[in-house]
């Protein structure tokens, strides 16, 4: 064991070097207890359930600024994808029970096996255990991916946990985070490409590629009932024609084109 303490010399504080005085070791069955010990009680059982795939998913928080502070490349920057990756395989090699991991953009999900008794299947432990190894690992292989670019701020990444109980269901999941990825890839390759290419504003590149899109929202109808109705937003939807505009069908087809001009 290591005492250290603090020696006071001519009115100030100097601190004195640890000396060992003695090495033992204890069981927790051993150690004193304390009155205190009580306050236990108040944690939460926060146990998976056995027998489900245990998901760990994280996502950047604001990483929209800190992608646009650290000038990342769009739509996609291979060296923020690249890093992304490498802290991912630095939490799989730290926890082995992890089987499969996904990736997009700035998230991952990590898949537990099904058997798993890691940190007794806690919830917590498993998310926060993930979360901070991929944090600080993004952060310390930094410079291996970005060079002499200097990282201005820490980044954040929150965390949940989201339990699979078949195969089916988890294969379901990680489908669900691919389609996702090429959904938001194409927007997001249209997107910068109109803005890039075209000398777009992004906000004008926005409008271009919005389209109508049916949400539902819950309305006080006349009698004051409430009830879920569904609304159709209206947005314009680009696409290409190539026909004749000459002959009255292309306009028949498309009356919202012209405005009534009273003729």
């Amino acid at each position: 064991m290591l005492i250290g303490r603090a020696c006071r010399l001519a009115g100030r504080i100097s601190c004195c070097t640890a000396k060992p005085l003695a090495f033992f070791s204890s069981s927790s069955s051993n150690m004193a207890k304390s009155k205190f010990e009580y306050v236990r009680n108040f944690e939460t059982d926060d146990s998976c359930l056995r027998n489900c795939y245990i998901v760990v998913r994280l996502d950047g928080r604001n990483f929209h600024k800190f992608a646009d502070q650290h000038k990342f490349t769009k739509p996609n920057d291979n060296r923020a994808l690249g890093l992304m990756t490498q802290s991912a395989r630095c939490v799989m090699s730290e926890l082995e029970d992890i089987v499969i991991a996904y990736g997009q953009s700035d998230e991952f999900s990590f898949v537990f096996k099904r058997s798993s008794t890691l940190f007794k299947r806690r919830a917590s432990k498993l998310m926060t255990h993930v979360v901070s190894q991929f944090s600080s690992s993004y952060v310390f292989y930094w410079k291996e991916f970005f060079g002499e670019q200097t990282l201005l701020f820490p980044p954040s990444f929150d965390g949940r946990v989201v339990l699979y109980p078949s195969n089916r269901n988890l294969r379901d999941y990680l489908s669900w985070r691919q389609a996702d990825c090429h959904i938001n890839n194409l927007y997001n390759t249209v997107f910068w490409t109109l803005v890039q290419k075209g000398r777009l504003t992004t906000t004008q590149a926005e409008d271009r590629l919005k389209r109508d899109e049916t949400v539902t929202k819950r309305l006080k109808l006349p009698n004051e009932e409430e009830k879920d109705v569904p609304v159709t937003r209206s947005r314009r939807r680009v696409q290409d024609h190539h026909c004749d505009i000459i002959a009255d069908q292309f306009w028949q087809e498309h009356p919202d084109i012209l405005e009534d001009d009273g003729s």
